[in-house]
C-alpha cells in the first residue's frame, strides 16, 4: 500500500464535496466513508510512526523536565508535519481519485452464492 502523503496533492484545508461523488465507485456513501476512515487511520498512523522515528533522532539520552530546552531541528519537523494535509484530507483524495485498493468481501460472497 502507497505511504507518499508527503507528495500528496490533497488539499490542506476542507473543501466541499458533492456526496453522490463519494457513491460513484461502491454505490453506497456509508461504504465508502468506512474506506475512507480505514485509510485515514493507515495514513495517520504512518505519519506517526515517521515523525516519531525522527524526533527520536534528536532526543537526548538523558533528557527529563528540568533540563527540557529547545530543539530547532524539532521544531522544523514539527511544523513540517504540521502542514501536510490531514490524513483525513488524504484519504479523500485518494479515494475521489481512484488511489485506494479495496474490496469487501461480504458483497464478493454474495456474488457466489
Amino acid at each position: 500500500m502507497n505511504m507518499d502523503y508527503k507528495n500528496s496533492k490533497a488539499p490542506t484545508n476542507t473543501i466541499t464535496h458533492n456526496i453522490m461523488d463519494f457513491a460513484r465507485s461502491t454505490g453506497n456513501v456509508y461504504e465508502s466513508v468506512v474506506i475512507m476512515s480505514k485509510r485515514a487511520n493507515q495514513i495517520a498512523a504512518q505519519m506517526k510512526e515517521d515523525l516519531s522515528k525522527k524526533l527520536k533522532e534528536f532526543a537526548q539520552a538523558n533528557d527529563n523536565l528540568e533540563e527540557t530546552f529547545e530543539n530547532r531541528e524539532q521544531i522544523e519537523i514539527s511544523r513540517y508535519y504540521e502542514k501536510l494535509p490531514k490524513p483525513t484530507l488524504i484519504a479523500i483524495d485518494d479515494f475521489l481519485h481512484d488511489k485506494i485498493y479495496y474490496r469487501n468481501p461480504a458483497k464478493e460472497k454474495d456474488m457466489l452464492d
